[in-house]
C-alpha cells in the first residue's frame, strides 16, 4: 500500500498532505525516468523552498497568536481581573482612591555585563533601591524582583540607563490622593489588590465588580463635612493634648456616616510606616466608658417607659448610697431636680434614681434595642464588641444609668443617638451613599412622642446647661456632654486624673421628628486641661466647643440655613467653672 493510500483514512489536512507528497515521489520516478536529473533538481528545490514557506507562515502565525492573546494569559499590561479595584469617591464624586499604573523593577544578572557599573547606575538613580536587595538580585543566578511601585517617570530614567539585564513588568498601585483625609473610613488595600480595612475591606467585592464595569464606588461621607470636621478635631487634639480623639458626623434619618475621623491619623499610601496607634480606628474599634451622655438614653427610656415626664422631680439633696457603693454628683445642685434639670445638671443621683424606677429588666431591653449591648450594625469589620454587665442588677442599673460599667465603641452611641433624635427607630449606619430621598426599613425602639421630648431636652441643656460652649446662633443645636473616669487597673478603682471627655450633639433641635437632622460627636481620650479652662478638662470645656465649631462649618453644606428669629435670640453663657460638665 502506498503513503497515498495509508492516508486515505486520515483527516482531510492529512490527505491533501498525503497526495501532494504521493504527487511528488511520481514526480521523481518520472523524472529519473525520463533521463533528466535537472528536472529532479528543480523538484528538490521546490519542496525545500516549500518547506521554508511552510515553516514560516507558522512561526508568524504562532507570534502573533502570542503577541494578541499574550495579554489574557500573563496579564500584559492588564491588571489581572481579581486585583483590579475601582475608584473610590465622596458622595459628590470626589476621588478619594484610585488604581494607577506603577512599575516593578526586575534584574536578570545572567545577563549583566558589568555588575559594578549595574550598581552604580541604579542605586544614582533610584535612591529609595535597597541595597542589600540589589546585591542579592546582582549576585543571584536567576530574575528576580527588585522594586515596586515606580511610577512612568522613574521607569524613563532608568530605561535610559540603557542597563541589560534591566526589566520592567506593569502592576496596578493603589494610590490615595488625599493622604491622611479621611483615611480610616477609606482604609487601605494591599498590592495585591486585596482590602484591608476600613471601606477598602468592607467593600471589597463590590470595587472589584465596580472595577469590571468601570464604574466608581461612592461613600457616604462629604468630604467638605469631613475636612472641616478633621480640623476641628485636631485642632482641640493639640490643644488638650490627649492619647487619642474621635470625630463623627452622621444623618440621624438614614445612617450615612458624613464624617468620621480618628486622631491620631495615618497615610494609607503607607500604612506600613505608621503606628499602630496611628491605624487604629477610635471611632470603630475602641470602646469607652461614655460618661454622662448615657443619661440621655436613660432620661429617653425613663420618658418612654412612662416611668417619668419632663416635671418629674428627683432628691438630689444628698449622695446616693445603693449596697457598698455611694453615687455623688460632680457638681452637687444639693436641691430637688427637674427631669429636665437632672439632664442640665448632669445629676448621677437624679439618673440612677430614674433608672432603678424604670428596673433591671427594662432597661437591659431598652439598651439591647438601642444596640449598646452588640457591635455597631455598619459595614466596617472594624466595629468592637462592647463591654457589658455579667448581670444586670441594680447595682448595673444604677452604673450605666450614667455611662459606668458599659463600654461602647463611638459608633455605637452614634447609632443610638439617632433613634433618640429621628422619631424613635434605629436604621443601620452605612458608608454606602444611598438615594436621595431613602429612609432604610428601620424597627422602631421609642415612640415619637419620646424622640420629640429628648430633642427639646436637649435644646434645654445647650441654652441653659452644661452644653452651652456648643451653641451656635441660628441653628437651633442640643446635645450632652460627657466625661467618663477611666479605670485604672493599677489601682483597681476609677483614676480620677484620666477621663474620656465627650459632646454629643444634634442640630437643628426644632422641625417634625421625621426631618433631616444630624449627629455630631467629639471625644478626647484623657485630655489634659489648657489655660483656656481654668483646670477642667470636661466634655463641656474640651469637647463642646469643637463640636460647636464643627456644626457652624458643615451647616451649609448639609443646607441647614440659619434661622433669623433664633439668630436675635441672646446666646447662653458658657458654664463657670462651677458648672456641672
Amino acid at each position: 500500500m502506498s503513503l497515498g493510500q495509508q492516508a486515505l483514512g486520515g483527516s482531510p489536512v492529512s490527505r491533501w498532505f498525503a497526495r501532494r507528497v504521493w504527487q511528488l515521489e511520481h514526480a521523481f520516478e518520472r523524472a529519473r525516468a525520463s533521463g533528466r536529473p535537472e528536472d529532479d533538481t528543480r523538484i528538490r528545490i521546490f519542496v525545500v523552498l516549500g518547506l521554508f514557506g511552510l515553516l514560516f507562515v507558522i512561526l508568524a502565525v504562532g507570534a502573533t497568536r502570542a503577541a494578541v492573546f499574550s495579554g489574557l494569559r500573563s496579564g500584559g499590561y492588564a491588571t489581572p481581573v481579581g486585583a483590579a479595584r475601582a475608584d473610590l469617591v465622596d458622595r459628590n464624586g470626589m476621588l478619594l482612591a484610585a488604581d494607577l499604573l506603577h512599575y516593578g523593577l526586575y534584574i536578570d544578572p545572567r545577563e549583566i555585563w558589568d555588575t559594578a557599573e549595574a550598581r552604580r547606575a541604579l542605586t544614582a538613580t533610584l535612591p529609595e533601591l535597597d541595597a542589600q536587595r540589589l546585591e542579592r538580585a546582582l549576585r543571584g543566578e536567576r530574575r528576580i524582583f527588585v522594586l515596586g511601585g515606580l511610577t512612568p517617570e522613574a521607569k524613563a530614567r532608568v530605561h535610559a540607563l540603557g542597563l541589560p539585564g534591566v526589566s520592567f513588568e506593569p502592576e496596578e498601585r493603589r494610590v490615595y490622593p488625599l493622604g491622611k483625609t479621611a483615611a480610616h473610613i477609606i482604609g487601605f488595600a494591599d498590592t495585591g489588590g486585596e482590602g484591608l480595612s476600613g471601606a477598602e475591606a468592607a467593600l471589597n467585592e463590590d470595587i472589584r465588580r465596580a472595577a469590571a464595569a468601570n464604574t466608581p464606588v461612592p461613600l457616604s461621607i462629604d468630604l467638605r463635612v469631613q475636612a472641616a470636621l478633621e480640623d476641628e478635631l485636631t485642632k482641640a487634639a493639640m490643644e488638650f493634648r490627649p492619647v487619642g480623639a474621635v470625630g463623627l458626623v452622621t444623618n440621624v434619618q438614614t445612617g450615612e456616616i458624613l464624617g468620621m475621623a480618628s486622631w491620631p491619623a495615618y497615610d494609607p499610601n503607607d500604612p506600613g510606616g505608621a503606628t499602630d496607634s496611628e491605624r487604629l480606628n477610635r471611632a470603630a474599634a475602641a470602646v469607652f466608658e461614655m460618661g454622662s451622655t448615657f443619661k440621655a438614653f436613660t432620661v429617653a427610656i425613663g420618658l418612654d417607659a412612662g416611668v417619668a415626664t419632663p416635671s418629674s422631680t428627683f432628691d438630689a439633696r444628698e449622695p446616693m448610697k445603693l449596697g457598698y457603693r455611694t453615687i455623688h454628683d460632680y457638681h452637687a445642685a444639693r436641691k430637688i431636680l427637674t427631669l429636665v434639670e437632672v439632664f442640665q445638671h448632669s445629676s448621677n443621683i437624679g439618673t440612677a434614681k430614674l433608672a432603678l424606677g424604670v428596673g433591671p429588666q427594662k432597661m437591659e431591653q431598652y439598651f439591647s434595642a438601642l444596640g449598646l449591648t452588640k457591635p455597631a450594625q455598619v459595614e466596617l469589620f472594624e466595629s468592637a464588641r462592647p463591654l457589658t454587665p455579667k448581670k444586670w442588677d441594680i447595682d448595673a442599673v444604677a452604673s450605666t444609668s450614667f455611662g459606668h460599667g458599659l463600654n461602647v465603641s463611638p459608633l455605637a452611641l452614634a447609632r443610638a443617638m439617632g433613634a433618640l433624635l429621628n422619631g424613635g427607630v434605629m436604621p443601620p449606619l452605612t458608608i454606602r451613599k444611598l438615594e436621595k430621598g431613602a429612609r432604610p426599613q428601620a424597627a422602631r425602639v421609642m415612640s415619637e412622642r419620646t424622640s420629640a421630648q429628648m430633642l427639646q431636652i436637649m435644646r434645654a441643656n445647650v441654652t441653659g446647661g452644661s452644653g452651652g460652649k456648643a451653641d451656635v446662633p441660628g441653628l437651633s443645636v442640643g446635645g450632652k456632654t460627657g466625661t467618663g473616669e477611666k479605670y485604672d487597673p493599677a489601682i483597681r478603682a476609677y483614676n480620677h486624673n484620666r477621663q474620656v471627655s465627650s459632646f454629643a450633639a444634634v442640630f437643628p433641635t426644632d422641625g417634625a421628628v421625621t426631618e433631616d437632622r444630624y449627629f455630631v460627636l467629639i471625644l478626647m481620650d484623657e485630655p489634659k486641661p489648657s489655660a483656656n479652662t481654668f483646670g477642667y478638662s470636661t466634655g463641656g470645656w474640651v469637647a463642646a466647643p469643637a463640636a460647636g465649631k464643627t456644626i457652624a462649618r458643615i451647616a451649609p453644606f448639609l443646607g441647614v440655613k440659619r434661622k433669623a428669629d433664633i439668630l436675635t435670640l441672646a446666646a447662653p453663657a458658657p458654664p463657670a467653672p462651677g458648672e456641672a460638665q
